[in-house]
């Protein structure tokens, strides 16, 4: 954790350990934290009767802060000693569980912001709250929202030094990880934002998540929104794929009637559950990066298959494709090893978090990439040695419906660990470490972090021709609305700052996508060619 993590100290001396972070978001977003964190002192506000170049009368507005929910406060209370010493004093295990179950209930049915279930300190540079851009007041729904926000109140030069302070302090790069909500004006804000990092460090990968929430597909019955989302879908995702040496999206309509869920109770309008699914995938799916280095296979090896980002995005980029755009699936939880070589079930249990993905046509020339991350045994159960992972799938492919060959495989035998922030979402088919039993827990669906203790896990990056309905739609949708002869889209585009030749350049590279992976354009009645 060394990759993700930075250490460093405070004024006093005391040891810090705090992300290798720079999150941009909207002002009053960040709940009862603080931007300049909690590591360090507060800075004073400035007292207007120092200033002396201002004769004029002043006012001072501050805004009430958040209260902090009870999970929060529970940590603090452990920061300060309080946690400890009630323990000492007596308090039965069945008196702390019921406090444990009763933060959980506030978080469950009270999480407004992000930063109620977070548990890490962050460094004062990390959090940063954009000017300009308020918090359910700004109209903030699509591309053009997002415009100008950088520029416009010089905020581009403050990031990339906030940026660069953490890029200085690595020995060695692999790359930079986006996490991006492009469901409305982030996505302009991170495209330029991307554009001038891949300018600055060039060479560098750049890994691009783009998450949405069911929310966000919402229908419209006039046809101006359903327009404006239309060309925003297509725009925002040529923008940042065209900076990305990987874009991988994610966030279905509804994850809780997918197949992803399986084994899950997701309440859709409740982002705590959803973001726990597709953060619990990013983290797995990322692990090769943060493994140590591997070793002749044995049963006392923890890790088995790491590489670095630039590797993996090699090893996907099986046809030479300048930017890569793969499949996110999952499997949580991952069914158990059978010791035998059984690939085929891990293929059934694996559910595309990728929206708009076909599954059920072959692609020999596909390619992909699997990690499994603390695997169970069947029948014996306990935990599998990384030879029997390994051997039940490597080399199998006859079993594989897809057709899609493994280009790496990487395994650990340490199972994901579910905190007791995470929400209550497993059902009752789900075993104390995450195994999938026969016959059902007695009582309510829908257990956390004080039942389950862990899971095992497997995701898979996949760049096949599953992704081509995700790439046809945005851009048949921009043909139709923003190149065909006559579309209505635009004047729309022109306020977003997008000229005719901008547009069919930005067409130009969605159809470049597409012929990487199907070899032919899609007929479309339009007279853009």
């Amino acid at each position: 954790m060394d990759i993700l993590y930075r250490v460093g100290e405070t004024h006093q001396g005391i040891p810090t350990y705090t992300p290798r972070l720079l999150a941009m978001d909207s002002r009053g977003s960040l709940g009862a934290v603080r931007a300049s964190g909690s590591l360090y002192e507060e800075t004073s506000l400035s007292d207007a009767s120092s200033v002396t170049t201002w004769g004029g009368s002043v006012a001072r507005y501050i805004s009430e802060l958040n209260e902090k929910n009870k999970f929060l406060q529970s940590l603090e209370e452990e920061d300060g000693g309080n946690h400890h010493d009630s323990i000492k004093a007596g308090n039965s295990s069945s008196e702390i569980g019921t406090e444990d179950r009763t933060r959980i209930q506030c978080l469950e049915n009270g999480v407004q912001y992000w930063t109620d279930y977070c548990k890490v300190q962050f460094h004062p540079l990390s959090l940063y709250e954009l000017q300009g851009l308020w918090k359910d007041i700004t109209p903030f729904d699509n591309f053009g929202n997002g415009r100008e926000i950088l520029t416009g109140h010089s905020q581009a030069d403050e990031l990339s030094d906030r940026l660069r302070f953490f890029v200085e302090e690595c020995d060695h790069i692999q790359g930079f990880q986006f996490l991006v909500d492009d469901s409305g004006g982030f996505a302009s804000i991170a495209a330029d934002f991307v554009e001038s990092i891949a300018d600055e460090y060039a060479h560098t990968p750049i890994l691009m998540h783009t998450a949405r929430d069911p929310s966000s597909y919402t229908s419209f019955r006039d046809m101006r929104s359903s327009m404006t989302r239309a060309l925003h879908d297509a725009i925002s995702f040529v923008k940042l794929s065209s900076f990305s040496s990987l874009t991988v999206p994610v966030g279905l309509s509804s994850l809780a009637k997918s197949q992803a869920s399986r084994f899950l109770c997701i309440n859709d309008s409740k982002l705590f559950h959803s973001s726990a699914v597709y953060a619990s995938a990013f983290h797995t799916a990322t692990l090769p990066f943060r493994m140590g280095v591997s070793g002749p296979s044995s049963i006392t090896e923890v890790d088995l298959g790491s590489l670095d980002m630039d590797t993996m995005i090699r090893n996907l980029s099986h046809q030479s494709k300048q930017h890569v755009v793969a499949c996110l699936d999952a499997a949580i939880p991952a069914p158990s090893v059978a010791g035998i070589p059984n690939r085929s079930v891990l293929e059934r249990s694996l559910h595309s978090l990728t929206p708009d993905v076909v599954d059920n046509s072959p692609d020999m020339e596909g390619v992909e990439t699997l990690v499994i991350q603390g695997a169970l045994r069947s029948g014996r159960g306990g935990q599998a040695f990384l030879s029997e992972v390994r051997d039940s799938l490597v080399g199998v492919q006859k079993d594989c419906p897809r057709g899609v060959p493994i280009c790496h495989l990487s395994v650990s035998r340490c199972p994901l660990p579910i905190p007791l922030p995470f929400p209550c979402i497993f059902g009752n088919f789900i075993g104390q470490n995450g195994e999938i039993l026969s016959s059902p827990f007695a009582g309510t669906q829908g257990r956390g972090g004080l039942d389950v203790l862990s899971i095992p896990i497997a995701t898979r990056l996949r760049s096949s021709k599953a992704i081509l309905p995700y790439l046809e739609k945005r851009l048949q949708n921009l043909r139709n609305w923003g190149i065909a002869r006559g579309s209505p889209g635009g004047q729309l585009l022109e306020g977003w700052g997008l000229q005719k030749a901008d547009v069919e350049d930005l067409g130009e590279s969605l159809s470049e996508m597409v012929l990487s992976f199907d070899g032919t354009l899609m007929e479309t009645s339009s007279e853009s060619d």
